[in-house]
């Protein structure tokens, strides 16, 4: 559901201008004079790699840091912030990649908290409660109690708090940092409603995503960073994903994706399922082949992670067979899946695959050491780091001060640490820039050259396609169908939805 908001043409002046932007840091300039407007009831994309820009200029925008030259200005006046509170006041607000809430306290006390109304000295409670409320009724948003303790929300309304937390400012400008990091799929779509309706309010919002679908059906307009530059800034009318992406990295999309294997190349079947299924997935049939990259497609619900933890032993098969190498094998738990040479990376890097306060190096030994002990030889921590291009001070640098594409790095070299023969990924590159996306690409292409066989789940239909050699669509727990490489879009949300349109490509 695209948000359109209102033009530029609507406002006199833009609710915020930033002109000829610099910014260094001991010396060095990242930031090279960059223009930047946002206007009242549009969604403004900000879109670059790692390393363009986007952060420091948010913070610019946000008080965190005071430019070196250039001017911003609010509803035509010219600012200078010395602070975020002084960014707030001015009706400048951000919401964080990371949650800033505490989980033991209330919404009401999360949304208020270091403002909270004074009766007699005391915290007035009903106000406080009635405030928030009053606050989530004005975004349409009735489902959340003001009295609710945040741990025992769902993540996605975990977001909406941060949202209405940042609005309790009384923000005329919202910066949203990645909003969707987080958030399942089915989940999406209700960010995309309530960012409609801080749009229908005369909000400007500025919007900074990796996820180049989220770019297009939200912004009115993007700007592109590329080292510190300003490149370009156009309606999203008139730009394309492929035009977007060369803008970012100077290259065309297709030119990220490494050259599919060809049949010679692939080998026999490292990893088959006949009639498997669970309480989540019925009567799976399907085989991948050493050196080939499978993709796996489907809606939210769909059952694509489900093949993936049942493969991997965490919820196994109840029904069924599972072979491996052309031989029936047991796998009821993930270190019996690692010692039949079965890898998982999981969609959730910091939920689940990684120990964030422990070492890159702690991290990348973590399933080689439980799975078979420290005597286990394999390639060395600093080989693996250099073959999975992990920029970091040292590999005794705490995994958690890293950016997401090095985080996710290191979760594939962690399991490229017990050398194994078939690896399921989910959702590989989510949160990464594009840049960081292309070396996960040659990684994965570059372990199916070498034998492994490659099991991808991504919601990403341009990255499904543009890595598979072969493409299967599961519906509602089931197999839809298969596509050869190279599939439309259109074929795959076919099959994906229940249609009849992509069987008809497949045959």
């Amino acid at each position: 559901m695209p948000v359109t908001g209102l033009t530029s043409h609507d406002r006199v002046s833009p609710a915020v201008r930033l002109s000829a932007i610099r910014k260094q840091f001991l010396g060095v300039e990242v930031l090279h004079g960059v223009d930047l407007e946002l206007w009242p009831g549009e969604v403004h994309a900000l879109v670059g790699e790692n390393g363009a820009g986007k952060s420091t200029l948010m913070k610019v925008l946000a008080g965190v840091y005071r430019p070196d030259g250039g001017t911003i200005e609010v509803e035509g006046d010219q600012q200078t912030f010395g602070s975020p509170r002084e960014a707030q006041a001015a009706g400048i607000s951000i919401v964080h990649q990371e949650f800033t809430l505490l989980p033991d306290r209330t919404v009401a006390e999360n949304v208020f908290l270091g403002r909270e109304p004074v009766r007699r000295g005391q915290v007035d409670r009903a106000r406080l409660e009635a405030d928030t409320a009053e606050l989530f009724e004005s975004l349409g948003e009735q489902g959340i109690s003001p009295r609710t303790q945040v741990r025992r929300l769902p993540v996605a309304q975990q977001q909406v708090v941060e949202i209405v937390k940042a609005l309790s400012t009384d923000a005329r400008v919202l910066a949203m940092d990645e909003p969707t990091a987080a958030l399942a799929d089915h989940e999406v779509e209700l960010l995309y409603s309530l960012v409609q309706r801080l749009c229908a309010r005369g909000i400007a919002v500025l919007y900074v995503s990796h996820r180049l679908r989220e770019v297009f059906d939200l912004s009115a307009r993007i700007t592109v960073l590329k080292d510190g530059s300003l490149v370009t800034c156009a309606p999203t009318s008139e730009l394309t994903s492929e035009s977007l992406v060369k803008h970012m990295v100077g290259r065309p999309l297709e030119s990220l994706f490494p050259a599919r294997a060809t049949a010679a190349e692939t080998g026999p079947v490292k990893l088959a399922l006949r009639g498997a299924g669970n309480d989540r997935i019925r009567n799976l049939d399907l085989e991948v082949r050493a050196g080939e990259i499978v993709g796996l497609a489907g809606l939210q619900g769909a059952g694509r992670s489900a093949v993936a933890r049942a493969v991997c032993g965490v919820q196994p098969f109840t029904t069924g067979t599972l072979e491996l190498g052309g031989a029936p094998a047991r796998i009821r738990s993930p270190r019996a899946a690692v010692r039949n040479g079965i890898a998982h990376v999981t969609e959730d890097r910091k939920g689940d695959g990684l120990a964030l306060r422990q070492s890159v190096r702690d991290n990348m030994l973590l399933v080689r050491r439980a799975a078979f002990g420290r005597s286990r030889g394999a390639r060395g921590v600093e080989e693996l780091l250099r073959e999975v291009a992990v920029v970091c001070r040292s590999s005794e640098q705490d995994v958690r001060y890293l950016s997401g594409g090095n985080q996710q790095k290191v979760v594939l070299a962690k399991w490229l640490a017990v050398e194994p023969k078939i690896l399921v990924v989910d959702e590989p590159t989510r949160g990464i820039d594009v840049g960081a996306k292309e070396t996960v690409y040659e990684l994965l292409r570059g372990l199916a050259r070498e034998g492994v066989a490659i099991l991808m789940i991504s919601s990403e239909l341009p990255e499904l396609i543009g890595m598979s050699d072969r493409v299967l669509v599961m519906h509602d727990g089931e197999l839809a169908g298969e596509l050869p490489a190279g599939a439309s879009e259109e074929s795959v949300m076919a099959l994906a939805t229940g249609h009849s349109l992509g069987m008809q490509e497949a045959s």
